[in-house]
């Protein structure tokens, strides 16, 4: 299947890339045999990838790095790279290639540190790969120090090292960095769109992979988790009542507790099973014997990443109350809708009893406060504000709107 095919709604965004990698390969073709480079290349060195939340940025640029790491032979007679079963695509694109390096924020910013090791290899020839390509998925996130870096990296890059940095919009990034990229800008899927992949790829019903996607409004990996993971169906539910229990203060401090511990929970889950994994697999790099001591000099390694794996857990449960409150505007945005007088769209018909009832029982101008309380919530944990602090004045002010 072609790497392609991920990029769900993205049909005119596909062809883009599928062009500007086609001549990709023929720059490194040429290259090689010592030819002159072809004109009018549609490649450069620097791609920014932007989107809403779910759109598929990074998938976009994985799908590119691999069509650029492609060996197959139908290539080299004029085929499209990006044939999605060739060792280069797909080590690619599960993240083992030795040349397609990716960077993602641990915590809630990209660190100089987290960046040096990355812009040092990208001034470095490819080692058997096609082209030197250095992924960074949350570009927004880089502080001052690890922008500058990228910019000096992206301003004189070796001749076959491609930059790709993803981010929610053009402003999200630096000036001087945007400048020097080529912009891409994805759109969100349609619905129906969703609920296709959903069921081609991963074999949902269509009822259940249709209801997954109209809840998510076109996100695919929260439609996919959705649809897939019981537990997450389970969360959202508990999300979708909150509305209905904050009539007291003691329903909304306790409610806010409780979002907050789901949240605490979910993100315990999912950074045991990434930590476990990667501690093993650092213990052994370092020779380590399975339960034995570490050899002598070790410790500031094993020190350095625990606290990496500390802010990782951090994020991950700032961006699992995230996804909670944006589930929770959703919610009250079904709410103004049927105020107003539409029904057309709603993304919460299953909690239809529970919209109906707020619809009836306020104004139009109040729950337009309840959503404005979202938003600030959101904006109080992305200053650091201590996640339950934050709830607590949402969940106050959900009931006073």
């Amino acid at each position: 299947m072609p790497v392609w095919d991920d990029l769900v709604g993205q049909e005119k965004l596909s062809e883009q890339l599928a062009a500007a990698a086609r001549d990709a390969d023929a720059l490194v073709t040429a290259a090689t045999a010592g030819t002159p480079p072809p004109e009018a290349s549609k490649m450069t060195h620097a791609w920014l990838f932007t989107g809403p939340p779910g759109a598929g940025r990074t998938t976009a640029a994985r799908a590119f790095a691999a069509a650029l790491q492609c060996v197959s032979p139908d290539r080299a007679l004029g085929g499209i790279p990006g044939c999605g079963f060739c060792d280069g695509c797909h080590t690619a694109l599960l993240g083992t290639h030795a040349d397609v390096s990716t960077v993602a924020a641990v915590g809630t910013q990209i660190l100089a540190d987290d960046m040096r090791d990355t812009v040092r290899k990208s001034f470095t020839s490819p080692a058997n790969g096609r082209w030197q390509v250095i992924l960074v998925e949350d570009a927004e996130r880089l502080n001052e120090k690890s922008a500058n870096a990228v910019l000096k990296a992206v301003e004189e890059p070796a001749p076959r090292t491609v930059w790709l940095l993803c981010a929610p919009s053009v402003e999200d990034v630096l000036p001087t960095i945007r400048s020097r990229c080529r912009h891409l800008n994805l759109l969100t899927p349609s619905v129906d769109a969703v609920a296709d992949m959903l069921v081609r790829r991963d074999g949902i019903e269509p009822e259940a992979a249709y209801a997954a996607a109209r809840a998510t409004q076109g996100h695919v990996d929260r439609a996919r988790r959705l649809a897939t993971d019981p537990r997450a169906r389970e969360r959202r539910a508990a999300v979708l009542k909150m509305p209905l229990r904050v009539e007291d203060i003691g329903g909304c401090l306790k409610a806010a507790q409780e979002l907050v511990d789901a949240a605490t929970a979910d993100s315990k889950q999912l950074a045991e099973e990434v930590d476990v994994k990667e501690t093993e697999e650092m213990r052994a790099a370092l020779g380590g014997a399975q339960g034995g001591r570490m050899p002598r000099g070790t410790a500031g390694v094993m020190k350095d990443l625990e606290d990496k794996q500390k802010r990782r857990r951090t994020r991950t449960q700032r961006d699992s109350l995230d996804l909670a409150l944006t589930e929770l505007t959703g919610f009250y945005r079904d709410v103004l809708a049927l105020q107003l007088g539409s029904r057309l769209a709603l993304a919460n018909t299953d909690a239809e009893d529970a919209l109906e009832r707020l619809a009836r029982g306020s104004s139009p101008e109040a729950t337009l406060r309840r959503i404005d309380a979202i938003a600030a919530c959101r904006d109080a944990l992305d200053r650091n504000v201590a996640p339950l602090l934050a709830v607590e004045a949402m969940t106050m002010a959900l009931r006073a709107g």
